[in-house]
């Protein structure tokens, strides 16, 4: 007996007014409903993940769950939109691509073939005292110099980095970070590169057959990750590889290709999420699944018109999918739980036509966020995929930066900063009022029965504020510095109130911190990083100095 189709929503509620006191289309083409469905000013979403060219949209009915991350950036700032959280401990948040040529063609390669250059941890098989990223700086000087004016109270500048390579012209993705044990990785163009978390000394670097285009938010708990790169040579490269490496030695595992299908799988963004140990890679029109320890295949398309496009990292597997229908355009999509092991469907929430599955900002408890042109909604399930609620914003604008605004292909549907949910509550961050003198921004915690406001927090003043993630039942909030004024860590317990500093960054360190205007940002055992999402430059010496990443810790 196939799984339960899920119903849609009570979307068919009375008109009621909208955001700023005007009439909004409601989700799903049902009559107006409150809340931040239909915000005007939203840019048009992308070609969603895996939609060549034109919009994706969706199908006869509501939608479904996702992960969680933290991004800090200025490009791609969405009204009126959401941030997902998919920052967990001990691990990184996202996948980016970089382009430019790829240096050889990956062949198909068994589990015990190492694949990529590498005699294990370290490039030669030796952990270096110095930075393979070189840059032009003296940053052991510059950070304790910074040290030097800390006032009480404050972090130290644990490490520096500069970008330090000559990237190709229009720059370079950079992919993590993942922290596992005393080790955060990052990796770009062909090169993955671990550093000690205490003082940035590479560990060991691993070269990749070619440059990568995709990667998963999250390793799996032991610190193995499957990353998608590049076959082929320059504007040939094609991203259908996948390569297996070990993130707490730097060894690589199996190295495999893949076949892409048909145009629509050709020309669609890779989306990779893991799950246990299942790995998967998704298309607009299938998603392949491979066994992350070995490399098995473990399923590939499913019965039935409709695919899973792309899925959120974390014990619970819960994907997007598209459906072919008459005209083969895909526009009608569904939010489903699957087993990742064996790719069988145990629930499905069919999302109305015309809204897409945008971004997962929460798998337990499921919360998706969903586009329609210029409008847009989040919806959270129960744990069976049935309706909960969706969420009222009132009169705020939310801020949201996802992979979407972030990178070029590679784009992971559960990836984005300012959100994040727990047991209780989704958290959004608010948008600074750009007019105010001292910009700030508050916090918004909605309640899942309800979706309406539980309370509000506001920013330290002259700061803004984004959830992370919650730990230890308080909500975990990067705060951002501003001129003369370190940013942070900051914690809000259940009921909201002031943020109180848990990590204080040096107001010495601002200027430094406000360079990463581009940047993920992980926490994990009292440490914060900063890695710039992308490096470019004006010429070969600005990438080359360019900061990539910043430590702070005790």
């Amino acid at each position: 007996m196939p799984p339960p189709v899920q119903a849609a929503g009570p979307y068919g509620a009375p008109a009621q007014p909208g955001p700023y006191g005007v009439q909004q289309p409601g989700p799903y083409d049902a009559p107006t409903q409150p809340g931040p469905y239909g915000y005007p000013g939203q840019p048009q979403p992308q070609p969603g993940y895996g939609y060549p060219q034109q919009q994706q949209q969706q199908s006869q009915q509501p939608p479904q769950p996702g992960g969680g991350g933290f991004f800090r950036g200025r490009r791609g700032t969405v009204i009126g939109a959401v941030l997902a959280v998919v920052l967990l401990a001990g691990s990184g948040i996202w996948l980016a691509t970089s382009r430019g040529d790829d240096e050889s063609k990956p062949t198909a390669k068994a589990s015990a073939d190492p694949g990529p250059d590498s005699t294990g941890g370290g490039t030669d098989g030796k952990a270096k005292d110095q930075d393979q990223d070189q840059g032009t700086h003296d940053l052991r000087a510059e950070a304790d110099a910074l040290n030097a004016k800390r006032r009480p109270g404050e972090a130290k500048v644990l490490w520096l980095q500069e970008g330090g390579v000559d990237v190709p012209r229009n720059g370079s993705d950079v992919y993590g970070p993942w922290i596992v044990g005393d080790t955060i990785v990052k990796a770009m163009l062909h090169t993955l590169s671990g550093y000690s978390v205490t003082d940035g000394r590479q560990k060991w670097s691993l070269r990749m057959p070619s440059n990568l285009c995709a990667a998963p938010s999250q390793a799996t708990a032991d610190g193995k990750i499957v990353l998608g790169i590049k076959s082929g040579h320059g504007d040939q490269a094609f991203c259908d590889a996948l390569q297996m490496v070990d993130l707490t030695t730097g060894k690589a595992g199996w190295h495999k290709t893949y076949k892409r299908q048909g145009a629509w799988d050709g020309l669609s963004h890779v989306a990779m999420a893991i799950n246990g140990d299942t790995v998967t890679v998704g298309r607009t029109t299938r998603t392949d699944a491979f066994r992350v320890s070995d490399g098995k295949v473990l399923w590939g398309e499913l019965p039935g018109n409709c695919q899973p496009f792309g899925f959120a990292s974390g014990p619970v597997a819960i994907a997007a999918t598209s459906c072919q229908t008459a005209a083969d355009d895909h526009k009608e999509q569904q939010v489903q739980r699957i087993d990742p092991v064996t790719g069988k469907v145990q629930w499905t929430y069919k999302v109305k036509k015309g809204w897409q599955v945008a971004q997962f900002y929460s798998a337990s408890p499921p919360v998706v966020s969903l586009k329609q042109d210029d409008k847009w909604a989040i919806l959270v399930l129960n744990e069976n995929g049935t309706y909960r609620s969706q969420l009222v914003g009132g009169t705020e604008d939310y801020v949201t930066e996802c992979d979407e605004e972030l990178l070029t292909d590679g784009r992971s549907l559960d990836n984005c900063l300012g959100v994040t949910a727990d047991d209780r509550a989704v958290y959004l961050a608010t948008k600074p009022d750009p007019a105010a003198r001292r910009p700030a921004n508050k916090v918004v915690a909605f309640d899942l029965n309800t979706g309406r406001t539980k309370w509000k927090a506001a920013a330290p003043a002259g700061q803004t504020m984004m959830p992370m993630r919650v730990e230890g039942g308080r909500l975990l909030l990067y705060v951002a510095a501003e001129k003369n004024k370190g940013g942070g860590i900051a914690s809000l317990p259940p009921t909201g109130g002031a943020p109180q500093m848990v990590l204080r960054h040096p107001a010495a360190a601002a200027a430094v911190e406000r360079d990463f205007s581009l940047s993920r940002v992980a926490y994990a055992n009292g440490r914060c990083f900063l890695v710039q999402a992308s490096i470019s430059g004006i010429d070969d010496e600005a990438e080359k100095s360019m900061r990539s990443i910043v430590g702070f810790g005790s």
